[in-house]
């Protein structure tokens, strides 16, 4: 249930209103607009009287939420969220540009890999230290010492980093990452996801691969009931009947989440079609959509990496990407800082 104030409503009043629901049981989601105030009823409010709040001289309107997914709705935050990390900013018109190879395999390939994105122009730096692969005897990543790698690589570029967690066992190693990924092996690991919500962290949440856009909001809203409101969504591609390309890229998810939701939604192009040369009329389909920005996987040898490398881009044709990203960026009114 949402409550809108009217302008200039008495404070002492809306205090005494607010406590008098907290009392009720209820916790309270506040939202301050230009012109706009509201208060977010999370809890039963099967109870609540509808009448009684609209004769207040102090509300405007009451709106009931059908969605199950509160904190995460744009309902109860019309204006879209914008989420720092390491002075970078996503989403309300930022858009960002998220590059690194898959997988951490050197010193000196994730250092080389970080300063041709950052030459580029990518705002933030990708690279996974613990893989969650679909075969037992594929690389699972150098873990704590790629790790290591991956934020010497940062410190050297000044990017922030962004990695994938797999275990909440993990979280004491992830102290100095600037956004921690929740792959979408993982979107539904809501034990883990409990446990992101006690951080005060950016987190990168994906969309299950085979997962609705309500379940991903939902995954959204377990980390944000724990306290961290601080969520960016991705849309990574879905498994569907076509065989042609790893996944479907659903851009169709872009406005759909954009209107359902006020946080930032990003696309994973390489993840989605798993071909290079796909991934740049899908960043750019991703761009046109209303994205608030793209992570896009780089290698400095493709034909050798030990992972995905069959959907990187050269720092060459990363470079020539980004060229295209900032001018179609621009023209649909984001900015890339």
């Amino acid at each position: 249930m949402i409550l809108v104030l009217k302008q200039g409503a008495d404070e002492r009043k809306v205090e005494q209103l607010k406590q008098e629901l907290v009392d009720m049981g209820l916790k309270l989601h506040l939202s301050q607009g230009e012109n706009t105030s509201l208060i977010g009823l999370i809890g039963d409010t099967t109870e609540v009287d509808e009448e009684w709040l609209g004769a207040l001289d102090v509300i405007e309107s009451v709106k009931r939420i059908k969605e199950p997914y509160k904190k995460a709705n744009r309902n109860m935050h019309p204006q879209d969220t914008v989420i720092e990390a390491g002075g970078q900013k996503i989403g309300g018109g930022y858009f960002q540009v998220i590059a690194g190879p898959c997988s951490v395999e050197t010193e000196e390939q994730m250092t080389e890999v970080a300063m041709d994105v950052k030459k580029s122009g990518a705002g933030l730096l990708r690279g996974g230290a613990f893989k969650p692969r679909t075969s037992p005897y594929s690389f699972q990543g150098l873990g704590n010492e790629g790790l290591k790698m991956l934020l010497e690589a940062g410190k050297a570029t000044g990017l922030p980093v962004v990695t994938e967690i797999m275990s909440a066992e993990h979280l004491p190693l992830f102290e100095h990452v600037d956004i921690i990924q929740v792959g979408t092996r993982n979107m539904q690991n809501f034990e883990l996801l409990k446990e992101l919500g006690k951080i005060r962290k950016p987190i990168l949440l994906k969309r299950g691969m085979a997962n609705t856009l309500e379940e991903l909001l939902m995954s959204a809203e377990y980390i944000m009931a724990g306290g961290n409101e601080q969520v960016i969504l991705c849309e990574r591609g879905i498994r569907t009947f076509e065989t042609s390309m790893r996944n479907t890229l659903d851009i169709s998810a872009i406005p759909m989440l954009k209107s359902k939701t006020h946080l930032p939604v990003i696309v994973d192009p390489s993840h989605a079609a798993g071909i290079r040369f796909m991934v740049e009329p899908l960043t750019m389909a991703a761009v046109a959509a209303g994205a608030d920005g793209v992570m896009i996987e780089v290698h400095n040898n493709p034909e050798k990496a030990l992972c995905d490398g069959k959907q990187s881009l050269t720092p060459e044709g990363f470079d020539a990407l980004m060229k295209k990203v900032k001018k179609t960026a621009a023209f649909f009114g984001k900015t890339i800082e």
